[in-house]
């Protein structure tokens, strides 16, 4: 796939993966362990130039697009799944303010973003409204020239490190169409505060919070697009654009994985024999190469489509999302069954991949979520295919379909629809 990416896209992969290789994989057992936000890295990531990629120039950033931002997180994602995080949230915050935000809303939250000297985040999520994103209860009214926010948020990635927050709030609860709407958050707003810090199975060198407002005052200028009503709308069409983003880093884990695997595999003797030379370990390998490639080429493919704006832009980043995150689970647990008993330890580097991966399976949309949008997607393009019933051959049941069946059960239905509209004919007024 690598054969159409420009030297652009390939000057990224570049940097990408220098900063992986010299300061992220030398330093990534070290922040899993301590479950602490590597200032360091994000440093590191900042001084290549990395941190707008995917911002548009007119906003102080690269004027990249979704296919770069992907090429970066897989090469960070290699070398750490949860260094991949941790550079993606900051576009994932940012992508509703390209979707929706006005040009000073624009210039004001994207340029400090795209410099390196602010981090963003994301919250929609709730404790009892995950993928069913339509139950927010976090709720934002009007006062004057402020929005009062108040209620809770949950799995909020790059919370506390971020100094801006897009939260996602119910402004209108009478409505269904309009109900909710993006508002960006500033770290230190009176009525702002970070709750409970996870405790998590990977990606732990980002931190994943709760985030509460308690009569959180926020200035209507902050309202995304200033328009109220438009939050579901942002929050799908940032999906839409993020999910690749997150395959990304499924594929940089899987690709991961992959290299330790095959470094040890050829290291690892049993038998006078090295285990790559067994046809069993071969076969894993073949399999766990293939699939990552045919992952990272659905990535690709859907970040281009989203770069380009592509009709079909919903079905393939939930396609490249599922394939790619359930790609990276199989790769990574088979990569830890090659390195056998070694591969349970913590002081071996391939469980972190394993579980660095698991959740990328679940956020920004499950998998399961991810299936019903391209089968929805599916059932809507089969109205265009109707043409291809007539080469399909249509089989006669006596009984069932054959014509004078069908002749009888149209009269049958006919004459019980006269019978009907008689009994219900009441006169209106008397003869």
């Amino acid at each position: 796939m690598s054969g159409f990416l420009t030297k652009e896209n390939l000057m990224w992969r570049e940097r990408a993966r220098n900063v992986a290789e010299k300061v992220v994989r030398p330093l990534a057992a070290k922040y899993d362990r301590e479950q602490e936000y590597p200032w360091e890295i994000k440093e590191a990531i900042a001084e290549a130039g990395l941190m707008g990629v995917w911002i548009p120039q007119e906003y102080g950033g690269a004027g990249g697009g979704v296919i770069d931002l992907c090429i970066c997180v897989e090469e960070l994602s290699r070398a750490c799944g949860g260094v991949g995080v941790l550079y993606a949230v900051n576009a994932l915050g940012t992508f509703p303010v390209l979707v929706g935000g006005t040009e000073e809303q624009k210039h004001r939250f994207l340029r400090p973003i795209a410099k390196g000297e602010k981090l963003i985040s994301f919250g929609l999520s709730e404790k009892f409204a995950g993928s069913d994103a339509a139950s927010l209860r976090a709720a934002a009214v009007k006062e004057g020239d402020s929005y009062v926010l108040n209620g809770e948020k949950k799995w909020n990635t790059n919370g506390g490190a971020a100094d801006i927050y897009t939260v996602f709030a119910v402004t209108d609860p009478a409505s269904k169409s309009r109900r909710t709407s993006a508002i960006m958050v500033e770290k230190g707003t009176p009525g702002f505060r970070i709750g409970k810090v996870e405790d998590k199975m990977g990606i732990r060198c980002v931190p994943v919070v709760e985030i509460h407002f308690e009569n959180c005052r926020v200035p209507a200028k902050n309202l995304l697009g200033e328009v109220p009503g438009m939050g579901f709308k942002h929050a799908m069409a940032t999906l839409d654009k993020a999910r690749p983003g997150v395959a990304a880093q499924a594929v940089g884990l899987a690709q991961g994985a992959l290299e330790y695997a095959m470094v040890y595999a050829g290291y690892r003797e049993q038998f006078g024999a090295p285990i790559s030379s067994f046809q069993m370990i071969q076969a894993m390998l073949a399999d766990m190469a293939t699939k990552t490639e045919a992952a990272r080429n659905l990535v690709y493919v859907a970040a281009l489509a989203v770069d380009t704006a592509a009709p079909n832009v919903s079905k393939l980043s939930a396609m490249c999302k599922l394939f790619a995150t359930d790609t990276a689970m199989e790769v990574t647990t088979d990569a830890v069954q090659i390195f056998g008993g070694y591969g349970y330890m913590r002081d071996y580097p391939i469980e972190k991949y394993m579980r660095d991966a698991k959740i990328t399976q679940i956020y920004e949309g499950t998998n399961q979520v991810q299936r019903m949008v391209v089968a929805r997607s599916l059932v809507k393009e089969s109205l265009g295919l109707k043409h291809l019933l007539d080469f399909i051959p249509k089989e006669i049941q006596k009984g069932v379909n054959d014509p004078e069946t069908l002749k009888r059960l149209a009269e049958e239905t006919k004459r019980l629809a006269e019978e009907t509209a008689g009994v219900l004919d009441v006169p209106t007024h008397n003869a």
